[in-house]
């Protein structure tokens, strides 16, 4: 952008996968973090982005981080006769596109300006854009805690859109940016375990030398997620996904291309639209 250009912030947010099931995402009853009847009914499972207008051009830009192959190849792999590892799909990325779909985002979900920048602080944004995107390259769903007790120990963080755009956010207010005071909520999806087991990577599990009882547990743990399966294999593979989660108290996790395995607890997975506050200007920064 032009460095004099003046850039306007958008939220962005609408149901996950609106394309395919419509508002359907948006009105489940889930529990929030405080948890009353009223606020639970209001919980939803949404897509998060953010938009730009330039102010001199007039143009629209929409910028999301995204899985790259639909979410649930990202949280569960495909099992592939031909290959002893499971196959994971579980790459994300930054995708910045001109045009914002007004109809979507505000139909179900939000189009609301959250902040106003300069050109120059526009282009510093999309410098720390790409090395975020070079970072962390991979998707994922789950974030991982003690208990949902405010405070418990957080085993592991989900790296997802909404995550994205918080961190944006958060770069954006230390080159300067002032956010709006207004109410911003995200979807999280928790599982709660006791303290987490290292099990290997690919290599050291799956390999020639690997863990042969070890990654037959893995692969049966992970075949009932398959996709494509007839309606009696959809209500057989849930039973068997009760057994290993709730009964058995096991889930195999893969996280930055390692294995782990959680000894579930109770709630065991508990998906939640809590309020995230948009950050404060960082006052020792001029805005660029």
């Amino acid at each position: 952008m032009k460095g004099d250009d003046i850039i306007e912030v958008f939220r962005l947010q609408a149901p996950v996968w609106e394309f395919k099931y419509g508002n359907l995402l948006g009105h489940l009853l889930l529990e929030s973090k405080k948890g009353s009847p009223e606020e639970g009914a209001r919980q939803k499972i949404m897509h998060d982005a953010i938009g730009f207008r330039s102010t001199l051009t007039g143009k629209n830009f929409t910028m999301e981080w995204y899985e790259l192959f639909q979410l649930g190849n990202c949280t569960f792999p495909h099992l592939r006769p031909e290959m002893n590892a499971p196959f994971w799909c579980n790459q994300g990325a930054a995708c910045f596109f001109e045009g914002i779909d007004d109809i979507h985002w505000k139909e179900n979900g939000t189009l609301v300006l959250v902040a106003t920048i300069s050109g120059n602080t526009f282009n510093e944004m999309a410098k720390w854009v790409k090395q975020d995107n070079e970072t962390g390259i991979y998707y994922e769903t789950w974030t991982v805690q003690a208990s949902p007790e405010r405070g418990a120990e957080t085993w592991f963080e989900s790296y997802d859109c909404s995550k994205f755009v918080l961190r944006t956010y958060k770069k954006l207010a230390e080159l300067g940016a002032e956010f709006k005071k207004i109410e911003t909520n995200y979807t999280r999806i928790f599982l709660y375990s006791g303290e987490p087991t290292y099990l290997g990577n690919e290599t050291s599990v799956f390999g020639p030398t690997g863990n042969k009882t070890l990654a037959l547990a893995i692969k049966k743990f992970y075949y009932p997620f398959k996709p494509h399966s007839s309606t009696k294999e959809f209500l057989f593979s849930i039973l068997q996904i009760f057994d290993a989660v709730i009964v058995h108290r096991e889930f195999y996790l893969f996280y930055n291309f390692e294995y782990w395995l959680l000894p579930m607890k109770f709630p065991f997975i508990k998906i939640t639209y809590e309020e995230i506050p948009l950050p404060n200007r960082n006052k020792t920064h001029s805005d660029l």
